[in-house]
């Protein structure tokens, strides 16, 4: 199967980079938006994603993968709503700020520019790879 790639947004106030380098992984879970948790559910085992700090930090932090699969959100008691597990790869030599990517015409269609509530969303290949070609020194 093709890797797909990913980009998830947190709140540093909630869960930085920092916390998940610390925990060595995370339960993606709480996420209470249809759009999201349907980009969620099509994230397969090691899939690439980038960690996007929202805030006051607004830039991609660094690069993580999935671990698990969508499974029952246990902080939900809805059905239907989903986690998957992360891990951290590395971090970013060089934080790539909301205001560079929107300043990268190539990277105008992104849903972080397009659709900046969605905390979970799909990047192609080539959206990927410029996002870590923008964070290299």
């Amino acid at each position: 199967m093709k890797t797909r790639h990913w980009l998830v947004k947190q709140e540093p106030e909630g869960y930085s980079w920092k916390d998940f380098l610390r925990d060595g992984g995370t339960s993606w879970d709480g996420v209470r938006n249809y759009q999201a948790r349907n980009n969620l559910k099509a994230m397969a085992k090691d899939d690439k994603v980038l960690f996007y700090e929202s805030g006051d930090a607004k830039s991609v932090a660094g690069l993580a993968k999935v671990s698990k699969e969508a499974y029952p959100d246990p902080t939900s008691e809805e059905p239907g709503w989903v986690s998957v597990g992360l891990v951290p790869v590395r971090p970013l030599p060089v934080r790539v700020s909301l205001a560079i990517v929107k300043a990268e015409p190539r990277l105008a269609e992104i849903a972080l520019v397009r659709n900046s509530r969605l905390s979970v969303m799909p990047l192609s290949g080539a959206d990927f790879a410029l996002i870590l070609k923008l964070a290299t020194p």
